[in-house]
């Protein structure tokens, strides 16, 4: 199994403390959290995409260039990039630069966005963000892989002989599609070869499972194999500790105060206790064993070999959440690695044989 952390790049008080730091602190934490992940070997740092409050995550291409200067060796994720909102001539030149600035480490895992804000800012309609989400995708597929093209689609002028520079370092790069509800984003994925990264936060595991039943299967219609088929899978909290009782009182202030903030927006609350949270959401909040049984148990239904967790303290100190970092490093992934097979992260060549 792989690992990945991951920051939607949240600017709001802290959830416990209250305390708000400016924007430039916030995107230099991000900054410090891909650097300790790769000094604890985490596999993989992801950086999300979003364009409204309260997420100052607008420009993954310049976060992760930054990133990408300050490693070596930890693979670079967006998560997502919404190519429903883009230029995808703009999004290849930013996304080629930035592969060959980072020495090839780049993937993406693409989607449509979601909020209102956002989708108004950028003109995007609920009856054409699927359309705009395709259509966006195909293009920057045509147009990484290909020197010269030409092309003509519904929501940006037509290309005739268009070369987009740089060319990218990585001929191929894996391009995995981001999915929460939606049958589009992985019949998308399954049409064209490839993985799918499932949001797996919101709600308990079944959505989810049906979901990506629903990619395998039309993988399979499509004819291809199906154990060429990758998914992965997000988490909804993160906080592992020596036994669970610490665990659970460290996170319990936290959930607390987003089971507040949920209440008072009200949006709706799906797990109304810590203990509920604890045990029917995708959340990793307890002790080592306690957490490879959870990641075991959705890996049953899933049949996901990467996972992804908070790259952001959440409420915890910065101590304690280093402290979960290097706890999951030595005690959980080494054994998750061992029951779980993953293949490399990188170019999608079906070659590669599981490791």
């Amino acid at each position: 199994m792989k690992f990945l952390l991951i920051s939607l790049i949240t600017h709001q008080p802290d959830p416990v403390t209250g305390e708000r730091i400016s924007a430039a602190e916030r995107l230099h934490r991000v900054v410090a959290a891909a650097r300790l992940g790769e000094e604890l070997g985490y596999d993989g740092f992801a950086v999300g995409e979003r364009h409204e409050d309260p997420f100052i995550s607008s420009s993954p291409p310049v976060v992760l260039s930054h990133i990408a200067a300050l490693t070596s060796r930890i693979q670079l994720f967006t998560a997502v990039t919404t190519l429903s909102l883009l230029d995808p001539v703009r999004a290849v030149e930013d996304y080629a630069t930035l592969d060959n600035l980072s020495g090839g480490r780049l993937e993406l895992i693409i989607g449509k966005g979601n909020g209102a804000a956002q989708a108004k800012l950028f003109h995007v309609t609920p009856e054409d963000q699927w359309d705009r989400n395709r259509e966006g995708y195909e293009l920057f597929r045509r147009l990484w892989r290909n020197e010269s093209v030409t092309w003509t689609g519904r929501f940006r002028p037509s290309l005739t002989d268009a070369k987009v520079l740089p060319r990218p370092l990585q001929p191929e790069i894996r391009i995995w599609h981001g999915s929460a509800t939606s049958r589009a984003s992985v019949e998308l994925a399954a049409h064209y070869g490839d993985p799918v990264f499932s949001a797996n936060v919101t709600y308990p595991i079944e959505p989810y499972g049906e979901l990506i039943d629903h990619y395998r299967h039309a993988w399979v219609e499509g004819g291809r194999d199906p154990a060429d088929a990758v998914v992965g899978a997000g988490t909804a909290g993160f906080y592992v500790a020596p036994t669970s009782q610490q665990a659970v009182t460290a996170y319990e202030p936290i959930f607390a105060a987003r089971l507040a903030h949920a209440r008072l927006a009200g949006l709706p609350v799906v797990f109304d206790s810590i203990a509920d949270f604890v045990e029917r959401s995708s959340a990793l909040v307890g002790s080592p064993e306690q957490v490879i049984d959870k990641v075991g148990r959705y890996h049953d239904r899933l049949g996901h070999e990467v996972i992804h967790l908070s790259a952001d303290s959440d409420g915890l100190t910065p101590g304690a959440h280093r402290s979960s970092l290097e706890l999951f490093q030595s005690d959980v992934a080494p054994v998750l690695r061992a029951r779980i097979s993953s293949r490399p992260l990188g170019p999608p060549l079906l070659s590669r044989s599981l490791a």
